[in-house]
């Protein structure tokens, strides 16, 4: 069983001290942590790998020398590399981790390639990877998945192991990667021993490394990124629950002063970029790092990719559920930062695609989480920065931003919903859709409709539907409409469930508002 597979792989590997590279022979698989591909271009692809014969090996090393070493990389056609389209060579270093991000050019759009590495005589495992479509090209079809939130410690992988199998171009990963909580000695439901230096809070840079690669080392986790490419972009816990710029979450840890936070959040963004397919601007420069960019998918979509964490005003009111909090309605709140919002409305306005695929972290619709009379708001989603989703709507209308759909993580549960012009006025305008994601594995099986679910469908028209078991999000554009299927697993705290599609929903091109399908 699955189950078995992982444990016996985590009590083989770093488990215990490591040895050094020298003492390791060269037949040792230094690609624990697979292949991974991601940020498709027309003409290529950004390539991943880090070596790591003992990815949890308590020093952070991976097992891996204090020095550099040789790593190549070649690109295929083919999956038996018998019509090679470029190779090269690059060095792997004890300062990134020995990470590899290879960022190949001059291939052709909208194909598949397939990509390898070798150190030493050892070959990694053969990925596959799809170029984007000619920026100017008008695909019939494009199928991407979204995906969030994998506490590896709350449940088994599986719904990667079904995501492995799907035929989609892109998968988008809209943040909490890892979680910084502290892990007990048998890893949650996972039933693994794990050491005691791999438990406690991350707080350094060796920490978070041994945190990504214990979230990284899974089977399933691998399988879907030798599958896919993968967009990413950070939510707070590959930092820490809640962070707002440069202020940590309330409590009894040292990082309460900003500069301590700043440089626990560096090696944080540090290791982000170890463990994942990201290009050299994404790299971070100590606590300056950005992740917003943009994808574009021919003339089908383009992918406005935000960072709600990094520029963010702090959460008013104290952070948690509030009602009656006069300081989220304060004009001139930011959740994006200035700089980050102006890149947004103004490609949102430049942008001529059919879809405008606004991917990010936290619900942008109104949650009211009081079913009576009064209302309540979580004050780290967009009703925290009232007027930060003000400005952006007014965006969306003043430059007629064509058919606006945003991609949402971070609630642990499938939900619709219309973007209103007015939320609390059921007849005013809607300006476009969202689509939140379930998680992957976090808070554990879950069910179809929990007692917060009901209270949501009762205070908030516009929500269409929610579920509360884990999953993710399957969504295919044509010119004329956006559909997404909602998909559930029926349990992750054992392995092996099976996938099935809960419900769909359809918003079709110039008719915004949802319809189920």
């Amino acid at each position: 069983m699955l189950g078995g597979t992982v444990g016996m792989a985590l009590a083989a590997s770093g488990l215990s001290a490591g040895r050094a590279w020298g003492d390791t022979p060269l037949h040792e698989d230094p690609f624990t942590l697979g292949v991974a591909s991601g940020d498709p271009w027309p003409d290529g692809v950004v390539l991943w790998t880090r070596l790591a014969p003992q990815p949890l090996a308590p020093d952070g090393s991976g097992g891996m020398p204090p020095y550099a070493v040789d790593v190549q990389w070649e690109v295929a056609r083919d999956d038996r590399f018998r019509s090679v389209v470029c190779r090269g060579r690059t060095r792997a270093v004890p300062e990134l981790a020995h990470s590899v991000h290879v960022e190949v050019s001059g291939l052709q759009p909208d194909r598949h390639y397939y990509y390898r590495f070798r150190a030493g005589r050892v070959l990694s495992p053969v990925g596959r990877t799809r170029t984007a479509p000619p920026p100017h090209s008008r695909p019939r079809e494009l199928d991407f998945a979204f995906v969030s939130c994998q506490a590896w410690f709350e449940g088994f992988y599986t719904a990667y192991r079904h995501l492995a199998e799907e035929d989609v171009d892109l998968v988008l990963h809209l943040g909490d990667y890892i979680y910084e909580n502290a892990i007990d000695a048998m890893g949650g439901v996972r039933n693994v021993p794990v050491a005691a230096e791999l438990r406690p809070e991350p707080m350094n840079l060796v920490q978070y490394r041994n945190r990504h690669a214990l979230h990284r080392f899974d089977p399933d986790l691998i399988a879907a990124h030798q599958a896919h490419p993968f967009a990413l972009v950070w939510d707070d816990h590959e930092v820490e629950d809640n962070w707002a710029r440069d202020k940590s979450k309330a409590d009894t840890e040292p990082d309460q002063d900003p500069a301590v936070f700043r440089e626990r959040a560096a090696a944080a963004f540090q290791a982000y970029y170890e463990h994942l397919p990201l290009r050299l601007p994404n790299k971070p420069n100590g606590f300056e790092a950005r992740m917003y960019r943009r994808l574009r998918y021919g003339r089908m979509a383009t992918f406005h990719i935000l960072d709600t964490r990094l520029f963010r005003d702090d959460q008013p009111c104290g952070d948690g559920i509030k009602s009656g909090c006069d300081e989220r309605l304060t004009p001139g709140r930011t959740i994006l930062g200035p700089e980050q919002e102006q890149w947004l409305h103004s490609g949102l306005g430049r942008s001529d695609t059919t879809w405008n695929m606004i991917s990010q972290q936290i619900p942008v619709t109104q949650v009211d989480t009081d079913p009576g009379p009064g209302q309540a708001f979580v004050m780290d989603f967009w009703d925290g920065y009232v007027d930060a989703r003000r400005r952006l709507f007014k965006e969306l209308t003043d430059r007629s931003v064509n058919n606006p759909v945003v991609l949402t993580g971070d609630m642990h549960r499938h939900l619709a919903a219309d973007l209103k012009q007015n939320f609390d006025d059921p007849d005013s305008p809607t300006l476009g859709v969202e689509f939140v994601g379930s998680s992957i594995s976090t808070t554990k099986d879950g069910m179809d409709l929990d007692p917060s679910g009901v209270k949501l469908l009762a205070a908030n028209e516009h929500i269409k539907f929610t579920n509360f078991q884990r999953g993710y999000v399957h969504c295919s554009l044509t010119r004329d409409s956006c559909r997404a299927d909602f998909k559930v697993l029926p349990y992750v705290t054992t392995p092996g469930a099976p996938i099935s599609t809960r419900t769909s929903y359809v918003t079709e091109a110039g008719r915004p508002g949802l319809q189920e399908a």
